[in-house]
């Protein structure tokens, strides 16, 4: 028998607890596992849960996830590497565009069907909104022409980014190209891909997620993170 939902309103009319849709959602987002991996795992602990119930609770409880632990996220460095990478949605390539900043830390990430100058533009607000009120100093790209001509037309909406040095240097991108390996490293692990672009672009926003708490990049006061327990420990103080 489960017991009823108690600790957060998120759960309620939920028929399983917390703990176990806490941890279904933070084990699929964070180890390379299918939602039948999961399935049969919940099995062994003697709770009968379906693999689309799981899914549906990736769906429903990631952007929750997300909000929460941003409220504990450390500002990044204002140089920026900037990239795309390729991302399969029902058969087809669409783009992720990612920066992350000199030290390796994830800025912002954007699931987009295109990489077109209005998809750079749209990658370059979301990542400037999350950063703010610093402003990038520095912006590297590699040689993608609508990427720089996004910039340039940035200017024209907001004479701040005038002050944004951009360069192209592909040495410098290495960082960003390697950081790609986990989320793409994660994404072949999915059976069939994704089926459709909100759950592709809730399930990336799961995965970047698990990436920026390997790369330490929230801050719960003062100590280092094993000070605060066990990861669970650790999701749990976030989620509160």
């Amino acid at each position: 028998m489960t017991k009823p939902i108690v600790r957060d309103l998120i759960y309620r009319r939920r028929r399983f607890d917390a703990e176990i849709i806490e941890l279904c959602v933070r084990w699929y987002i964070t180890y390379r596992l299918s939602y039948r991996d999961l399935q049969a795992m919940m099995a062994e602990r003697g709770i009968v849960v379906s693999h689309s119930t799981i899914l549906r609770w990736v769906s429903r409880y990631v952007p929750e996830f997300e909000k929460r632990w941003n409220r504990f996220a450390r500002p990044v460095n204002t140089s920026w590497r900037v990239d795309e990478t390729y991302i399969k949605v029902r058969g087809k390539w669409n783009y992720l565009y990612r920066a992350v900043d000199k030290h390796g830390k994830t800025v912002d990430f954007l699931l987009r069907p295109d990489r077109g100058i209005a998809a750079a533009q749209a990658f370059f607000r979301k990542a400037l909104s999350t950063s703010l009120p610093r402003w990038p100093r520095k912006i590297t790209l590699d040689g993608h022409v609508p990427s720089h001509l996004a910039l340039r037309l940035l200017r024209q909406e907001d004479p701040k980014w005038k002050n944004v040095e951009v360069r192209s240097n592909q040495y410098l991108n290495n960082l960003i190209e390697q950081d790609h390996r986990a989320i793409k490293r994660r994404c072949a692990a999915m059976v069939g891909g994704f089926k459709s672009f909100r759950s592709a672009a809730i399930t990336l926003a799961g995965i970047e997620l698990a990436h920026r708490i390997r790369k330490r990049q929230f801050s719960f006061g003062r100590g280092r993170y094993q000070n605060f327990g066990s990861l669970k420990q650790i999701w749990n103080r976030a989620l509160a």
